[in-house]
């Protein structure tokens, strides 16, 4: 049976952590300030926005929410994001995706100060990523809380291991490659036009799965041993919860998985868990560098 790699643990102790750097900043006449930006009535983004807000506030953070009616014109939106850029008291914005259609998601995002995109999203900090400059980009949230997860079991030097990245998104797949290259593992980036992926991803002693298909990783793609990391997060039919009832999986097929695998990520519990602390902490970072600070290791 597999280790549980335990995603709410390791989540806890990152805000802890912020929690008392953010106390040693205030002393010094420091807040480390967040604004969230929600355009629209969008269900699923009211709650994780709200999570987001509520957990900035129990940091101690200067938290900003702005919520903003679905008809929004692009020029105010950008209007706003540009206030924020120059508010000093503002050292994270976060504009929550998915936007309205008639607002053009890649030029808000590009026009946020790369030193406050704390989503990790702008062109400069994902350039930074790709080549390795990890000490001054901001990484994504959710590849960064994976990665932390995945080095408290396999260490910070992944050297001689392959690892197999299966998904190629800009928010998870991409910018996890390029954490695996920056730790000297040896990175394969699959996806669904890859020739025989239940074959690459045996190869695999680090297999991360980040496709968006509710257990299409079947236990028999995995290598003996291999830590699996399921950034998966899908909500399939729970008849056995009754009618009209669902159950949040993974991308991989768990009970098989688990069997096979050295260490594994529970989906809930897992990598989810670590996203918003992982805001939290690139928003840490953030004020510590606008104020000349050393930024803490987490």
């Amino acid at each position: 049976m597999a280790e549980f790699i335990d995603g709410k643990a390791a989540a806890a102790e990152v805000v802890e952590k912020v929690k008392t750097e953010t106390v040693a900043l205030t002393e010094e006449g420091i807040t480390p300030g967040l604004a969230v930006v929600i355009v629209g009535d969008d269900p699923a983004s009211q709650v994780y926005v709200a999570s987001k807000s509520k957990r900035a506030k129990e940091c101690g953070f200067h938290s900003v929410q702005h919520t903003l009616p679905a008809e929004t014109a692009e020029t105010e939106l950008l209007a706003l994001v540009k206030a924020l850029n120059a508010d000093p008291a503002i050292h994270g914005i976060l504009v929550q995706l998915p936007l309205p259609d008639h607002i053009d998601s890649a030029r808000v995002i590009q026009t946020i100060a790369p030193e406050k995109d704390v989503d990790g999203f702008h062109f400069i900090n994902v350039g930074k990523l790709g080549t390795g400059t990890l000490d001054s980009a901001f990484v994504p949230c959710t590849p960064a809380g994976a990665m932390l997860l995945l080095k408290r079991v396999r260490g910070t030097d992944l050297s001689g291991l392959n690892a197999v990245v299966i998904g190629r998104s800009n928010i998870v797949g991409k910018p996890m490659a390029n954490l695996l290259l920056a730790a000297n593992a040896t990175v394969t980036i699959a996806h669904s036009r890859t020739k025989d992926l239940p074959a690459v991803a045996r190869s695999a002693d680090i297999l991360v799965a980040a496709v968006g298909r509710p257990q299409m990783v079947r236990g028999d793609w995995v290598k003996e041993g291999a830590t699996v990391i399921d950034v998966g997060i899908n909500r399939i039919p729970a008849p056995e919860k009754g009618e009209g009832k669902t159950r949040l999986v993974g991308d991989v097929a768990f009970d098989e998985a688990e069997k096979i695998a050295g260490a594994i990520t529970p989906v809930p519990g897992g990598v989810g868990p670590m996203t918003i602390a992982m805001l939290m902490a690139n928003t840490l970072v953030s004020a510590c560098r606008a104020n000349g600070r050393v930024p803490p290791s987490l």
